[in-house]
């Protein structure tokens, strides 16, 4: 076995397609979320299908002052990491975001800084071990502020500077970091958006990450043609941006 790969927000679809992807190329899994009994039902199916050993655990993106244990907890149940994906997110209501504190304050924190908690533990551990991979999931939405989703797209546009950063910081250390950047994928948070195009499964999603880590990637837009819409979006000039309904 090559190791122990931790999914954070292991319930996602994108995450158990990533899970299953790191599985089939005989790396063992810890799967952590919120929900225990569906955690366990997602491990006794990897295990069978697989014959890896996968272990569960609880966390809470926002209860930063567990953090510490948890990631003990993680390491006590599997050894030294061989790598993290931090997947899980949370869209939210702009609507709502832009009158209610509460809706904005969970939208960072789900999508920033519950993460930015958790990869600072696992970094530090990564450096001491001079080995490891980070995987974080932003959004195609962090490359640009737009009206419909500003609120979410700050903070997958602050989590994958974040990201940036620490690759930065762990290039000298043989640990890599991944920043994941998907467009439209097929998934119970993206159901029934009006909009989409172009849309991509989850396995395909995580098969092109498990991909992208074996070889050293820095960031994978995924599907891989979002580059290309976004380097055209990005490059709109602002006094046009600015009264486009996006």
């Amino acid at each position: 076995m090559k190791g122990t790969v931790l999914i954070l927000g292991a319930s996602s679809a994108i995450a158990r397609a990533t899970a299953a992807a790191f599985a089939a190329r005989g790396y063992g899994l810890y799967l952590a979320g919120r929900d225990d009994e569906e955690l366990v039902r997602d491990a006794a199916d990897l295990t069978i299908r697989y014959q890896v050993p996968v272990a569960t655990g609880r966390f809470d993106a926002e209860a930063f002052d567990t953090h510490p244990a948890f990631i003990e907890q993680v390491i006590e149940a599997s050894g030294q990491l061989a790598g993290v994906v931090a997947a899980f997110g949370y869209l939210g209501e702009q609507a709502r975001a832009a009158h209610e504190w509460d809706e904005t304050l969970a939208i960072i924190q789900r999508n920033y800084t519950g993460a930015v908690s958790l990869l600072n533990l696992c970094a530090n551990r990564m450096e001491q071990a001079g080995r490891g991979f980070i995987v974080g999931i932003a959004s195609v939405a962090g490359d640009r502020g737009r009206q419909s989703n500003y609120t979410y797209g700050s903070a997958k546009g602050a989590f994958a500077l974040y990201l940036q950063g620490l690759r930065n910081r762990l290039a000298a250390s043989g640990v890599t970091v991944l920043t994941v950047k998907p467009g439209f994928v097929d998934t119970g948070m993206t159901f029934g958006l009006p909009g989409m195009f172009l849309v991509a499964s989850p396995q395909y999603v995580g098969e092109r990450i498990a991909r992208a880590t074996e070889r050293g990637r820095d960031v994978l837009y995924v599907p891989w043609f979002w580059r290309y819409i976004m380097l055209i979006i990005t490059h709109i000039p602002e006094r046009i941006f600015k009264r486009l309904k996006l």
